[in-house]
């Protein structure tokens, strides 16, 4: 078996197994077992692994005895380090209707700042094991995508030209087939998932949409009434296009915005950044931003560079001016890429109407 066949992360999935005969072998992943002690008491699960999964005590005896290894579920965590799929908006934002801060996201927050500097290596642990598990699941989302991540700044205000512009490229980028991924917060993020969500509906949505939305055009100075605004779009536009938000807790006073499909939320910054860029493997986007954008400009320039990643991936920067003149990056990279392969994968465009065809071009 390779290794995503020994996963187990469904109690459907994990009913189809049983009825083969054997759990040997098996991974399985934050699965409510309380009602399958029968299966588990007369199942092979000899070299399992169990995380995080409730069980009841005479099959948790059996299964260890038949060699097992059992990480039993962690008591009062506002989130499951041992999860087996990524988060979806209605799972973070569970309890909005009772304010933003009753929410599993907003929990997890409070205890990521209680913890993180109290120096418990259970804690820390806790935070490895959970990040871990998302980049599993990740992988497993993302497996034979081709996906092209959308960077840009957090303080873009919904009601603007550059967030209906970022909006309009991740329609854009959804319907030529790619799967857009961001680093999952506000802003610029936040517009390209939602024009991802909307592009399966009718050209006018988006507009529509933008329209609304502009009424409530920062998640400050209430965090509640901006996601209350996403979920409204939701909701009136339900049968969404796909794409992936990958966010931190490390920045919590940025909220994860609600027109991801699915949510890969870290405790580590790094992890995340490093990941949503190795996982662009069509290519990457820089919109207009400021010092968080152009570490992430230089984050994917070096791989490129050294071209550890194989074959250097596209990179494009939006806004001449602002590349050129504001925050010089462009000369630089250009210094960096000349003579080297990744020469020919950067490009520098006015605005991003241009981007799908310089996109298709490097493909």
């Amino acid at each position: 078996m390779v290794n995503a066949d020994i996963e187990i992360e469904t109690l459907a999935e994990f009913d189809r197994v049983v009825a083969r005969g054997s759990l040997s072998g098996y991974r399985v992943q934050s699965v409510n077992l309380l009602e399958r002690t029968f299966a588990l008491l007369s199942a092979d699960t000899s070299s399992a692994v169990f995380l995080g999964c409730a069980m009841e005590p005479d099959a948790s005896v059996k299964v260890r005895a038949d060699g097992a290894l059992v990480f039993p579920p962690v008591p009062d965590l506002p989130f499951n380090p041992y999860r087996g799929l990524l988060y979806t908006p209605g799972e973070l934002f569970a309890g909005l209707a009772e304010g933003y801060e009753s929410t599993p996201d907003a929990q997890a927050y409070a205890w990521f700042q209680e913890t993180k500097s109290d120096g418990d290596i259970f804690s820390s642990m806790l935070r490895s094991v959970h990040d871990d598990a998302i980049s599993d699941a990740l992988d497993e989302h993302l497996a034979g995508a081709r996906v092209v991540g959308v960077m840009g700044g957090h303080a873009m205000a919904r009601g603007g030209t550059e967030y209906r512009g970022a909006a309009e490229l991740g329609r854009a980028l959804t319907r030529s087939g790619l799967t857009v991924a961001t680093g999952g917060g506000p802003g610029a993020m936040e517009a390209a998932n939602l024009g991802a969500y909307l592009a399966p509906a009718p050209d006018e949505a988006l507009p529509e949409a933008l329209r609304l939305l502009a009424k409530v055009p920062s998640f400050t100075p209430s965090v509640s009434d901006w996601a209350r605004a996403a979920f409204a779009i939701r909701e009136r536009w339900p049968q969404g296009g796909d794409s992936v938000g990958i966010p931190t807790w490390f920045y919590g006073h940025e909220p994860p915005n609600a027109f991801a499909g699915q949510i890969a939320k870290y405790f580590a910054n790094a992890t995340r950044e490093d990941g949503l860029l190795a996982r662009s493997n069509a290519g990457v986007v820089f919109l207009p931003g400021a010092a968080g954008t152009v570490q992430e400009v230089f984050d994917n320039a070096t791989p490129n560079y050294y071209e550890s990643r194989s074959r250097p991936t596209p990179m494009i920067l939006v806004g001449r001016a602002h590349w050129t003149g504001h925050l010089p990056v462009w000369p630089l990279l250009q210094a960096l890429a000349r003579g080297r392969a990744m020469e020919s994968r950067i490009a520098l465009v006015d605005s991003v109407d241009e981007v799908p065809d310089v996109l298709a071009a490097m493909a």
